[in-house]
């Protein structure tokens, strides 16, 4: 599913629209910064409450092209700029991350 089609059908706030047309098949949860660089997969969506410039980092290094910030969490502004830069789509959604996660599998988005 492209990216803009998620952002759409889960509602979510737009921060950075990155390249909304890229397909996104497969995501990863956490908040770990090191966990997400050992386990997360290429291509990947990435649902997460973290909110500091490194998750833009930690999303160049593993070739992420879209980050959700769960729990109504409001991306810093220099976290705003890195994704802008890097062209890495960042929005965020007023549900938990489980349930966020829930939504993305319905949606068509794996392990």
């Amino acid at each position: 599913m492209k990216i803009k089609e998620i952002c759409e059908k889960l509602g979510l706030k737009v921060y950075v629209e990155g390249n909304g047309d890229q397909e996104v098949y497969q995501g990863v949860a956490g908040d770990l910064l090191s966990f997400i660089m050992r386990t997360a997969p290429e291509g990947a969506v990435w649902v997460t409450i973290q909110n500091h410039v490194n998750v833009a980092a930690v999303a160049v290094l593993k070739d992420i092209p879209f980050i959700i910030l769960a729990s109504e969490r409001e991306p810093l502004q220099e976290l705003i700029e890195n994704c802008a830069k890097e062209n890495i789509a960042l929005a965020s959604s007023n549900l938990g991350a489980f349930n966020l996660c829930g939504k993305l599998y319905e949606l068509g988005v794996k392990d």
